[in-house]
């Protein structure tokens, strides 16, 4: 997968890759609950790879949007850093004197 996949609604201003947590209050705010809503439907599994999960959710995101009869989801990607996943600390890259 070249891709990471997100859901979001059409009418939410905020990136959720960049903005995650102001993305998510307005999500929740407005009673859309995506996150839970892709959690109750995309099948991942600890014993499955981090790309088959990733696979499985770009799957259930394909299947909300599929069954969206108001028209509000709608799927957002950009391209995916091929090195490892980041776990949010930088400190080992820091120059230390």
């Amino acid at each position: 997968m070249q891709q990471q996949c997100m859901l979001t609604t059409i009418d939410n201003p905020f990136d959720p890759f960049e903005q995650f947590d102001s993305w998510f209050l307005f999500d929740v705010e407005k009673g859309y609950n995506s996150c839970a809503y892709l959690g109750r439907i995309a099948r991942t599994s600890e014993q499955l790879s981090d790309e088959e999960n990733d696979q499985e959710v770009e799957r259930a995101i394909d299947e909300i949007i599929k069954y969206d009869f108001m028209n509000i989801y709608k799927k957002v990607t950009k391209p995916r850093n091929n090195g490892p996943r980041s776990t949010g600390n930088s400190a080992s890259n820091e120059k230390v004197s």
